[in-house]
């Protein structure tokens, strides 16, 4: 396994070069929220059209965690419609009208305060 450097460039795109000898580079990481259990997630379950070149999409908001937690959501939600979608902007978006189908999963996974 090959072990990074401590001056891995790639870590440093973006920076502006400096002549201080004592500059010390320091990433901003982002914590990740924790996920609440699923029956404190108060998920709304919508239909949107506007801004999206006229196709219907389903979304989930609301969801409180980390980013990999929703993606897994946002996957089984697709698996279950069949169809394609997405996690991104902190709600899962999946294709066409799929409601009350989205609904009925989630409450079945356990996320109890559901709203569709």
């Amino acid at each position: 396994m090959k072990k990074e450097a401590d001056n891995d460039w790639k870590h440093r795109l973006g920076m502006v070069f400096s002549t201080n000898p004592d500059y010390q580079f320091a990433e901003d990481v982002e914590e990740e929220p924790e996920t609440l259990p699923k029956n404190q997630q108060r998920l709304r379950v919508s239909m949107e059209r506007s801004g999206r070149g006229g196709k219907t999409v389903t979304l989930v908001k609301g969801f409180e965690g980390s980013f990999v937690d929703m993606e897994s959501l946002a996957r089984l939600l697709k698996q279950k419609c069949g169809v394609g979608g997405a996690a991104k902007d902190g709600e899962i978006i999946i294709q066409g009208d799929h409601r009350p189908k989205v609904v009925e999963i989630l409450k079945k996974e356990g996320y109890s305060q559901t709203k569709g």
